[in-house]
């Protein structure tokens, strides 16, 4: 192949990259670049951005509700994430033992609330939660586990509780149905070898499955713990943040101050300060996963 055609064909790959590239500057890293520099200043609506500097940092910190929304996140994520990976790779550890339609029909109910739409999951919930015909309550009174209706959503005791079920509910689909995948890609030959020398079964999981399956659960610990962070739509479709702000997460008091409350340099700010912590967790996955 002569150096002409490989310089057509190298100049034709980089003309066919142009627009996704264009793409990428124009919608990601620019929207970035200006949500930091706007971090900076008291920027609102009908006026001047008057530059504060670290000011709106400083305020962050000092800010009761924000510091309240970073707990609930903390516990969200605390929660969800282990118990996303390990109910995962038990159930698609089931599943994947099973032979022929069976198994598929488990990994259709339970990838099944990932396609459905957010807002449909979360009214059939908001229905179950209700405090007056809700399902729960139904059944916590005819088994006697409950005296009396119990406002799920409205009382501070159970609502953010209510928001971690929901979101585990809904999370576990994609984690089950790639563990199934991974576990089916396992060389079984190994897995018989070890069973003929007389290893158990959770000896055959530990040494032998777990090695090849550790790239897929980084990726199913990251993308989890991100889906964790940026939890908004429950908040917004069921509490808004109530009762008292208990169940304020930084996604929804980020959205609650720049697009109601106008405060968009505010706004940033806290967007800053949730993407380096999403960043900094991230990295010390990869990191732990690298150095096992």
């Amino acid at each position: 192949m002569s150096k002409a055609l490989v310089r057509r064909e190298t100049i034709a790959g980089y003309a066919f990259m142009l627009p996704s590239l264009i793409f990428f500057l124009g919608f990601v890293i620019y929207p970035m670049i200006q949500c930091i520099i706007t971090s900076f200043f008291d920027s609102t609506m009908n006026r001047e951005d008057i530059f504060v500097g670290f000011g709106n940092y400083i305020e962050l910190f000092q800010d009761k509700v924000f510091l309240g929304a970073l707990r609930n996140t903390i516990i969200i994520v605390l929660v969800s994430v282990p118990v996303v990976c390990i109910f995962s790779l038990w159930v698609s550890s089931v599943i994947q033992n099973l032979r022929g339609p069976l198994c598929s029909v488990f990994r259709c109910v339970f990838y099944l609330p990932v396609v459905t739409g957010s807002v449909a999951v979360t009214v059939v919930w908001k229905w179950m939660f209700n405090n007056y015909y809700g399902i729960f309550n139904y059944v916590g009174k005819a088994t006697g586990l409950i005296e009396q209706n119990i406002n799920w959503l409205g009382d501070e005791k159970y609502a953010l509780g209510c928001i971690i079920l929901i979101l585990l509910t809904t999370s576990v689909g994609q984690p089950i149905v790639l563990y199934v995948s991974a576990l089916d890609n396992v060389d079984q030959s190994l897995v018989e070898a070890a069973e003929v020398d007389g290893a158990t079964r959770l000896q055959c999981f530990w040494k032998i499955k777990w090695p090849q399956i550790k790239p897929t659960t980084l990726y199913i610990l990251v993308i989890t713990t991100i889906n964790s962070f940026q939890c908004f739509a429950l908040i917004q479709l069921l509490t808004s943040g109530g009762p008292n702000h208990s169940t304020d997460t930084i996604m929804y008091y980020i959205y609650h101050t720049a697009f109601k409350l106008y405060r968009y340099g505010y706004g940033n700010a806290m967007g800053v300060v949730l993407a380096l912590a999403i960043a900094i967790l991230s990295g010390i996955q990869f990191k732990l996963a690298k150095s096992e």
